[in-house]
């Protein structure tokens, strides 16, 4: 497991019967998690009195309920990054905290290359990825089809004094972008996707994760540079395991360039247990 514990703004403090109980700053959130199956004692005094809470409806979706000195959004620290989390409809805040791995990961391969590497970050949200790769030195190319995440991305990137850092905020269907890059010949040392597990491009086209992946990550491969130094692939998506995720980038990067493929679940440590919650996987592929 990608275990992500350095975090001091964060902290998921238990999970229990369907729900994780969080610290995002100085603000208690407590959020559904489907991972979080058993039903242990919730003897933490926070279960009862939280900042905030987001509750599923019996007709589907939910809806928070929100303590009265809760603001709209806040600012959270991760080392050198800073990122604007404010709670959304669908229980998310805007940031995926197990993902911070991936970000050291990011920043320290970016900072050994020793040479300028360039950074794809697709499927970005609200820039995580691209703000670590823009910290280390990359130049990047940050791709969403949300106008809303990228303008997010461009705020978390003003919040990290990263503003002015060589990052193209593109707002695309991904799958189209990464054509035309093909055809205009651009490439890549370092690419970054996370693909949802179901959603609709700009024309009505139907995204499935598994369905869709390998032709996907095959596309990819297109833009990668004669000098590749990692390809990263997230999947939330139940069913698909980090097992799968590795065969994939193996059988696409590795055939052709080589190197080392490691994928694992990604994890949260939890203060009352000692133990982490799977936070979905990671598959990151790396040149020799």
């Amino acid at each position: 497991m990608f275990l992500s514990d350095k975090w001091k703004d964060f902290e998921l403090i238990d999970c229990s019967g369907g729900e994780k109980l969080e610290r995002w700053g100085e603000y208690i959130l407590v959020r559904p998690d489907p991972q979080a199956i058993w039903k242990t004692d919730r003897v933490n005094p926070l279960w009862r009195n939280p900042s905030a809470r987001y509750s599923r409806s019996s007709s589907g979706g939910g809806a928070w309920d929100k303590g009265s000195k809760l603001p709209e959004s806040w600012e959270i620290n991760y080392g050198e990054l800073k990122f604007n989390v404010k709670p959304m409809n669908f229980k998310h805040t805007g940031l995926f905290p197990e993902q911070a791995s991936n970000w050291d990961y990011i920043m320290e391969k970016i900072r050994n290359a020793g040479r300028p590497i360039s950074l794809l970050n697709l499927f970005g949200y609200t820039g995580a990825a691209s703000l670590a790769g823009a910290a280390a030195g990359a130049s990047v190319c940050h791709v969403d089809a949300a106008k809303g995440m990228v303008a997010w991305g461009k705020q978390n990137a003003e919040l990290s004094g990263l503003k002015d850092k060589p990052i193209r905020w593109i707002v695309d269907d991904c799958a189209k972008f990464v054509e035309r890059e093909v055809r205009r010949g651009h490439f890549y040392d370092a690419i970054v996707m996370d693909p949802p597990s179901y959603g609709r491009g700009p024309g009505g086209e139907v995204w499935r994760l598994e369905d869709n992946i390998w032709d996907f990550v095959r596309l990819t491969e297109k833009v990668l540079s004669d000098k590749p130094l990692f390809v990263i692939i997230n999947s939330y998506t139940t069913g698909l395991s980090a097992s799968t995720m590795g065969y994939i980038a193996s059988s696409v990067f590795g055939k052709k360039y080589g190197g080392r493929t490691d994928a694992h679940e990604l994890g949260l440590p939890v203060t009352e247990t000692g133990l982490a919650l799977p936070c979905g996987c990671t598959c990151r592929w790396e040149a020799d």
